[in-house]
């Protein structure tokens, strides 16, 4: 006796279990109906709708299915490695929860039927059939179909094969009987309601659609097959397309050739006017049984592998025997199944179960289409457009709104919750998935966009080239960045290593520094980066670093106070300037930092552009928690009294014009006294200082040093800046 696997091919483990779901109890129990209601353009229109969905999906998964070893789990599988673990395992599992109910849905209709034939009924001794009829009977072929399941997989999958065989017999008494022996079908008799009300095409199409969604059946064996690659796509499909043409063939010779009132009045019209009514009989018990087994076995394969993923409780992913069957997690199946039979009411799990389905199929299309788009590791052998997934998706989601909005959101409403729970356990795979690839896709065309269009100044936002020395010796410039940058710009922090020997210290992959190192700053990207000069660094970075949309418009760094080099430092503020990049220098004071983050004051000379900068950089530091109650004050050294009218006539509007609140204070310096002495003075209660700085002259750079350190010392926490041309200059009073 052979110890390996039992595995099926394409015929056995995918198109059979699929066929056998698509021709279900809406072709014998519903196709007549539609066909009669909506006449022959309708039915047809219908059916093509419906395979828009089916056939759109049929090729995602096929597509999908070739690029990926395909293991245990089916469409679980492809989209956890597709769309991550997190929206892969929500949607695995309400796609489990719906397959378990379909199981219930399929059953208690059998039953339904199985106790409407009246020699059933006589022989059991049963009378007036009730609710409390069908759950028993639904039990106990539920206990029947786990049990042939349980022996092994490989008997579930030939007692299919009987099935199927069932279900063509059934169809050729049916033609049979329709084209040949034509039967007298008159005074039928009527099940539906006398009622001659009009249907909507949207009504007609939610009572078909559940025919084309278990196209999806032998997928979810995709562990069990010998080549899932060859197997799912070519199993798929041709189910899908055998379905198309007998469900159009079907509608055609209805409508041709059975009389429409039978049509329209009676569901069991199928037995009347077939060869051998009790082969339509089998028909019908077979396409509800085989469904039914489809989905046991089928969703204790999609539970095992969630449960491999470490989403579910471990004991639900041990196999036994051989064939590493999941009968744990069928037993799970089992109690959930029984559930919906003990409610035996299949309107009430029908929405719910289609939703469930149409959900996981919108999903698989939009992970193909993702896939397509932005995934370079994406090559699968059996290549389709990305339209496909596109249009099955909105489709897919066209068809849900249309037939229940309140069964959709539902589903979506347990999605998203299994969504945040499983997010919540941080799983993630050692492949990845395609969000990386499609962030990556994404940023690409928008910078494109960006690098097309000129920015203006009402779009600008600052984008820190940031020199910290390290977030540990530091941390009040990186703070500082953020402040400036608020929610909007981006900050590239480099952290520069003095080097002077020749070996390199950090290679290309190791510039990036490990995210515990700088947890908590989201959007800062930060770099380590070795250099035998800082300032020659410096200045390197500043001219490379970045590209054309998202190139730095502002360089962030202390102002150097203690440098061993400050005519290096001189020359790199100038450099800098040539450069046309603004500069904000933070002359942080240790002892009082950022004060109470209660008062900020900017002090404005009125005819140049650094005041500009500091109202743009102001709007987005009061967008900041620690900012957000703090009171701006614009102070103007004024030397002539009669401009003050007219300096805080052009201020206002300043300011209204950027929409932004701060009070206006004007100091005449009648005395003429030292700049420094003023501010000192007046900001003496001030958390932070904005002051401008003159142009570095060359060949004057220890003089400029020497009159910054001079001016600026003892001042509390400033902010030097200098702007670059993108501002306009505002002349204040002038």
């Amino acid at each position: 006796m052979s110890n390996e696997a039992k595995k099926f091919g394409s015929f056995s483990g995918v198109f059979t279990p699929s066929i056998l779901t698509i021709l279900g109890v809406i072709m014998y129990l519903r196709l007549g109906w539609v066909t009669g209601v909506a006449g022959l353009a309708g039915v047809i229109s219908i059916i093509v709708l419906a395979h828009v969905i089916s056939v759109t999906t049929g090729l995602s998964i096929s597509s999908i299915a070739t690029d990926k070893r395909i293991r245990a789990g089916g469409i679980y599988y492809m989209l956890s490695r597709s769309l991550g673990l997190p929206m892969g395992g929500s949607i695995g599992i309400t796609l489990f929860i719906g397959t378990a109910l379909s199981i219930s849905l399929y059953i208690v209709g059998f039953s339904d039927n199985f106790l409407s034939i009246d020699a059933i009924t006589s022989l059991l001794g049963l009378t007036n059939i009730g609710l409390n009829h069908i759950r028993v009977t639904g039990t106990i072929v539920l206990i029947i179909l786990v049990i042939i399941t349980l022996i092994s997989t490989n008997a579930a999958i030939k007692t299919q094969f009987f099935i199927l065989g069932a279900i063509v017999l059934s169809l050729i008494s049916i033609l049979a009987g329709i084209l040949i022996f034509s039967p007298e079908t008159a005074n039928p008799e009527t099940i539906i309601s006398a009622s001659e009300r009009e249907f909507s095409f949207v009504e007609i199409f939610a009572i078909f659609f559940p025919a084309v969604t278990g196209f999806t059946a032998g997928v979810a064996m995709s562990g069990d097959l010998k080549d899932p690659k060859r197997n799912i796509p070519a199993g798929t499909l041709i189910a899908i397309i055998v379905g198309f043409v007998v469900y159009i063939g079907l509608a055609m010779v209805f409508f041709f050739f059975v009389d429409h009132k039978l049509l329209v009045n009676d569901y069991n019209f199928l037995v009347k006017i077939a060869w051998i009514p009790f082969l339509v009989i089998a028909g019908i018990w077979g396409a509800t049984l085989s469904s039914a087994l489809g989905g046991i076995l089928g969703g204790p394969r999609i539970l095992q592998a969630v449960a491999q993923d470490k989403i579910i409780p471990k004991i639900l992913a041990k196999g036994h025997g051989k064939n590493n069957e999941p009968r744990n997690a069928l037993i799970f199946t089992f109690v959930l199944a029984e559930l919906g039979i003990l409610i035996g009411d299949l309107n009430i799990i029908a929405g719910v179960v289609s939703m469930f389905y149409l959900t996981a199929y919108g999903f698989i299309n939009i992970s193909f289409a993702l896939e397509k788009w932005a995934s370079t590791d994406f090559r699968p052998s059996f290549n389709i457009p990305i339209w496909v997934g596109v249009l099955g998706f909105l489709a897919t989601f066209f068809v849900m709104i249309q037939l229940d909005v309140i069964s959709m959101l539902g589903a979506m409403l347990i999605l998203v919750l299994i969504y945040y729970l499983i997010r919540k356990k941080q799983l993630s795979l050692a492949m990845g998935d395609v969000w990386q690839s499609v962030w990556a896709s994404i940023m690409r065309k928008m910078l494109t966009k960006l690098d097309q269009k000129q920015l203006d100044e009402r779009n600008w936002r600052a984008n820190i080239l940031l020199f910290s020395g390290g977030k540990s010796s530091r941390p009040h410039l990186i703070e500082f960045a953020k402040y400036m940058v608020g929610e909007h710009g981006l900050i590239s922090n480099f952290d520069l290593i003095l080097n002077t020997t020749s070996n390199v210290l950090f290679p290309k992959h190791k510039q990036s520094i490990p995210e515990d190192e700088m947890k908590g700053d989201e959007g800062v990207f930060s770099r380590r980066q070795e250099c035998s000069n800082i300032y020659d660094g410096m200045k390197s970075i500043a001219a490379t670093y970045g590209f054309s949309g998202v190139e730095p418009n502002t360089v962030l760094l202390g102002w150097a106070r203690q440098t061993e080099d400050p005519v290096g430092f001189a020359k790199l503020l100038r450099y800098l300037s040539n450069l046309d990049m603004n500069i904000v220098m933070l002359d942080y004071d240790s002892a009082v930092g950022f004060g109470d983050f209660k008062q900020i004051d900017v002090w404005w000379r009125g005819g140049s552009n650094n005041g500009n900068l500091v109202l743009s950089l102001i709007k987005f530091i009061k967008t900041s928690f620690e900012w957000r109650n703090v009171v701006i004050r614009l102070m103007i050294v004024n030397s002539d009294r009669t401009k003050e009218p007219s300096i805080i006539r052009d201020t206002n509007e300043v300011l209204d014009n950027m929409r932004i609140k701060a009070e206006v204070r004007i100091i005449n310096n009648d005395e003429k006294l030292p700049v420094n002495h003023i501010i000192k003075t007046e900001s003496a209660n001030a958390d932070l200082i904005f002051l401008g700085i003159a142009d570095v002259q060359e060949g004057h750079e220890m003089e400029f040093i020497e009159r910054a350190d001079f001016l600026y010392k003892d001042l509390g926490t400033i902010a030097l800046v200098k702007a670059s041309s993108f501002f306009k200059e505002l002349h204040i009073g002038l």
